[in-house]
């Protein structure tokens, strides 16, 4: 099963050498990391680990989302923007320029037939929403549906026991 407790022995300022603290410092420190995630015995490590695997290319979906949204701001602040250059080259006197500029510009389909908030409205109703709920269905299936089964135990794994700011839980 999961790697045994990191147990190293660690010196610490003002501390003898192999100093490891004392495990009734903090209070919390006698729960591990993933005490909210207890799971039954048969569900194995590369269970856990493929399950975490799949959360992370959610995770991974959540970043191109965020940047999808980031995008869909910056080209309606770029046309908001081209909209007022427009105006600007007619109080210059340059109407005919600016005409052209917004005729041709301002308004326009960043894709065919589709402004930004179009590509945001198909890609969280077709992939986004849909790839959440398969995470979701994975862990209740396969982790009861807990989230970061792996990181919970990667955590216990990591943390120094008995030093502050590696307690087990809040």
């Amino acid at each position: 099963m999961w790697v045994a407790h990191r147990l190293s022995a660690t010196t610490f300022p003002g501390q003898p050498c192999g100093y490891l603290g004392s495990v009734t410092e903090h209070a919390n420190d006698d729960k591990p990391a993933d005490h909210d995630r207890k799971l039954p015995d048969d569900i194995t490590d590369e269970t856990v680990e493929a399950v975490g695997s799949v959360s992370e290319a959610l995770e991974w979906v959540e970043r191109a989302r965020g940047h999808l949204y980031s995008f869909h701001q910056l080209m309606g602040h770029a046309d908001l923007t081209l909209g007022d250059a427009c105006d600007k080259l007619r109080d210059a006197g340059h109407t005919e320029v600016a005409d052209r500029l917004e005729a041709e510009m301002v308004g326009r389909n960043v894709l065919n037939g589709r402004w930004t908030f179009q590509i945001v409205e198909d890609f969280d109703d077709n992939y986004w929403s849909v790839l959440r709920d398969h995470e979701k269905r994975v862990r209740d299936e396969l982790q009861q549906g807990h989230r970061h089964v792996f990181e919970a135990r990667m955590k216990e794994d990591r943390r120094s026991h008995g030093r502050a700011g590696h307690e087990g839980t809040p």
